[in-house]
């Protein structure tokens, strides 16, 4: 009798626990993910090929997205394939400043017609892309209905993953992706806003510590000096930190994974359950 009166007393306690892990806000530890990861992906590639190969050569599956119309988007996307790094098509999206957009740029005024041969062509220009994000769109990337056209043409190619570059707080490209059934994440920290190596390894450690806090955590930088020199410091010795780099397929199957572990944890919980967690 005394070992069931201590375990039925402990018994909410654990459900408790249970509840606490499942809900815990973006835990990356909450399904497979047994070691902290990150995945960074590299920005602009292919408007310069020397400092393009320079960052082609960086340790670890970095990824790469070429803008579609650059002169050296090609050449440096086979030499990235070539060395098994995932590549990505940078889309250009209109900006709410109207930056001046690169050539293939997406803009709000498009029909759905133009918007999907525009995004066709742009595709076809990158060799062995994996997946897509967007280069600047804090304009577009804020209208569910672009996205949706958007979606629906990743939908059709049927093996590329979306990455929200995040370039506005309003975005709804995540989340519309999600909504598609799209593989997708989202960036976490962008490494070189500011690009002096300080500030780079700034951000570099804000990275690890994301990784650490969630168990999952995504950067992107840009082709400059600051960021090849401070990424050729701090990759070889990461595993060092506790971290792994992984490729961004990678991060975003153990994303998919640990969501839905979280969601079975949380629809296991039986009313009884919650009724004893109550008392």
């Amino acid at each position: 009798m005394k070992l069931k009166l201590q375990t039925g007393l402990l018994w909410p306690v654990f459900l408790g626990l249970l509840l606490l892990v499942a809900t815990f806000p973006q835990s990356g530890f909450a399904g497979d993910i047994q070691q902290p990861v990150i995945a960074i992906i590299i920005d602009d590639m292919g408007t310069r090929r020397s400092v393009g190969k320079q960052f082609i050569e960086l340790p670890g599956p970095v990824a790469y997205s070429f803008l579609p119309h650059a002169h050296y988007t090609q050449s440096l996307s086979k030499r990235a394939h070539n060395r098994d790094k995932e590549i990505l098509l940078h889309l250009p999206m209109e900006s709410v400043d109207h930056q001046p957009l690169d050539k293939g740029g997406m803009v709000l005024d498009m029909t759905e017609q133009q918007f999907s041969e525009v995004f066709r062509n742009n595709l076809a220009r990158v060799p062995f892309a994996q997946g897509v994000n967007n280069h600047m769109g804090s304009l577009i990337t804020r209208h569910p209905g672009h996205m949706q056209w958007l979606m629906k043409e990743i939908q059709r190619e049927g093996n590329l993953y979306f990455v929200d570059s995040r370039t506005t707080k309003a975005t709804v490209a995540h989340k519309v992706a999600r909504e598609w059934g799209i593989p997708t994440s989202k960036r976490n920290v962008f490494l070189d806003n500011v690009s002096n190596p300080k500030a780079v390894r700034q951000q570099f450690r804000a990275l690890i510590k994301s990784a650490k806090k969630y168990g999952t955590a995504l950067a992107i930088g840009h082709p400059y000096r600051s960021t090849l020199k401070v990424l050729q410091e701090q990759l070889p010795v990461l595993e060092q930190q506790g971290v792994k780099l992984v490729a961004v397929s990678e991060l975003i199957q153990l994303q998919q994974e640990s969501t839905t572990w979280q969601a079975s944890a949380s629809l296991s919980l039986s009313p009884r359950a919650a009724k004893n967690l109550k008392q």
